[in-house]
């Protein structure tokens, strides 16, 4: 019998599309202007909403960004076809364009709020 490949639950499309979607936070929802510190298991992120529906977000962190950079935030990924657009959540990688190139983050680890 042939050995079977190990497949995320959440890379199950009937999982992605029932999950509740409560470990993280959707930038479409949040204020403009608003402060987000996000940590990835290899990275702490500094990100910066400018404009929530369309996914302008302002981005420090990681050898990429060791500046404020801007950024369109396309969502939360498992590194695949599928994408939560416009969110951020743990144990997802966040997928990121800026300088014309497209950038995937290691897994959240945790989100917080900057005030």
């Amino acid at each position: 019998m042939p050995e079977q490949d190990s497949i995320p639950a959440a890379a199950n499309l009937d999982a992605w599309s029932s999950d509740p979607w409560a470990n993280g936070v959707q930038i479409d929802e949040r204020e403009d202007m608003e402060k987000l510190a996000v940590r990835t298991w290899n990275t702490d992120y500094e990100i910066t909403i400018i404009e929530g529906r369309s996914g302008e977000v302002l981005v420090r962190g990681g050898q990429f960004f060791p500046e404020l950079t801007p950024a369109q935030l396309t969502g939360a990924t498992l590194g695949g076809s599928f994408c939560k657009m416009r969110g951020i959540h743990v144990g997802f990688r966040m997928e990121l364009n800026a300088h014309g190139q497209r950038y995937v983050t290691t897994p959240v680890e945790s989100i917080g709020i900057v005030v």
